[in-house]
């Protein structure tokens, strides 16, 4: 099961959390009409689109993705293909190269290598900005199986982050949060959706139990805080 729903119709697809995001980014990467950008795991491109108009960008920036969405985002140039093999065959320096919740779909050998190949393809003053979510105090609405998978796979986010500032230990870190205020009801449906990684392998019966205990947990509206964690690399 391929993850299509993460940034389908949900408060990551929303103006709001596009414009909030954009803004926190435009404060860690000097960027102007004449940058050029690379968004690895794009999605459908909604926030890197959005950043296309926001700076009028000359060149259209690049996103790369493995799903071939069909209502991905026509201000970019969408490339269905393997980042790593596309910066080895690249010959274009970029700006901004934007890793947005998706490294930890790699193993430690290919987060390496692609950080490598990152860095190669980086104007002088370009910066590598890779976003996971915060291990420490997420506030991700779960019901019980699905926390258990959750921390595992923050545990995994740890030993990444630290792989990262070993890698690159004058790399800079900050934080992103959005306030999220959503229905039960909506909520529901993205966890039907599988809008998250964590849930993908789970059953129909699975996941009809946790919406129950979802139900149950939280009132008809859930409010609480999206948070990442932000590492920023340079030259």
């Amino acid at each position: 099961m391929s993850l299509k729903n993460w940034d389908n119709k949900t408060w990551l697809s929303s103006k709001k959390y596009i414009h909030s995001f954009n803004r926190f980014l435009l404060k860690q990467v000097k960027l102007s009409s004449d940058s050029y950008i690379l968004d690895i795991g794009c999605g459908r491109g909604k926030i890197l689109g959005n950043l296309s108009t926001k700076l009028r960008l000359r060149k259209k920036p690049i996103g790369i993705d493995v799903e071939q969405h069909r209502d991905r985002d026509k201000r970019i140039a969408f490339k269905k293909t393997d980042a790593i093999r596309f910066l080895k065959k690249s010959e274009v320096k970029f700006d901004l190269i934007l890793i947005k919740q998706t490294i930890h779909f790699l193993k430690f050998s290919e987060i390496k290598k692609l950080l490598f190949y990152c860095k190669k393809r980086l104007n002088l003053k370009g910066k590598i900005i890779i976003f996971t979510l915060d291990t420490s105090k997420n506030e991700i609405p779960t019901f019980l199986s699905f926390e258990k998978k959750l921390q595992i796979s923050l545990n995994r986010d740890k030993k990444i982050i630290q792989l990262i500032s070993n890698l690159y230990p004058k790399r800079k870190l900050e934080k992103f949060t959005f306030k999220v205020k959503i229905t039960k009801k909506k909520y529901n449906e993205m966890i039907k959706n599988r809008y998250i990684s964590t849930l993908l392998k789970f059953s129909f019966k699975e996941i009809a139990k946790g919406i129950s205990e979802i139900n149950y947990k939280y009132k008809k509206i859930i409010n609480f805080k999206d948070k990442l964690v932000c590492l920023i690399i340079k030259i």
